[in-house]
């Protein structure tokens, strides 16, 4: 299956059109961080990450990981090694903390763009996650909890997302 971002107010998941937010400078194939664009191309879908305290586990076929205190996602161009990693707050780098006040991350799937053998630099930490009031994101892509819910049902391990 493939989730395909039409345009950036319309995420398509099977028969489904949901309502989205995207990057508030748009799309591109040149990704940097910060740019705050969401990133052109077809990427696949890491596991889902959820506040347990928030939520009780949902119904999807992704591998489900509780959300704690100390995990951020690594934006720290300075860390080779780490960027665009899973990684513990208490280690000094620069992150995307995950367990925040709001609830843009109560759930979240990271999109695996800039994944595998990283580039420092060109964009970390994209995410689908929540939103209240599809605002523009920083270059990932937001849904409202109810559309998220139903997306998780949706959508399989080896679901892929196409942004075009």
């Amino acid at each position: 299956m493939i989730i395909i971002l039409k345009n950036k107010y319309t995420l398509q998941v099977d028969e489904f059109f949901f309502k989205c937010s995207v990057g508030k400078n748009g799309f591109t194939k040149k990704k940097i961080e910060g740019d705050k664009k969401t990133p052109k191309g077809t990427f696949d879908l890491e596991h889902l990450y959820y506040r347990k305290d928030r939520f009780d586990k949902p119904h999807t076929s992704l591998k489900c990981i509780e959300i704690s205190k100390n995990m951020g996602w690594c934006n720290d161009v300075e860390y080779p090694k780490k960027y665009n990693q899973l990684v513990n707050t208490q280690n000094k780098l620069k992150c995307e903390k995950l367990k925040r006040y709001d609830y843009k991350y109560d759930l979240f799937i990271p999109i695996k763009y800039n994944f595998i053998n990283p580039k420092v630099g060109i964009g970390s930490a994209i995410f689908i996650h929540l939103t209240k009031d599809y605002k523009p994101t920083a270059g990932c892509i937001a849904l409202s909890k109810k559309d998220f819910l139903i997306m998780l049902k949706i959508i399989k391990k080896n679901t892929q997302i196409k942004i075009i």
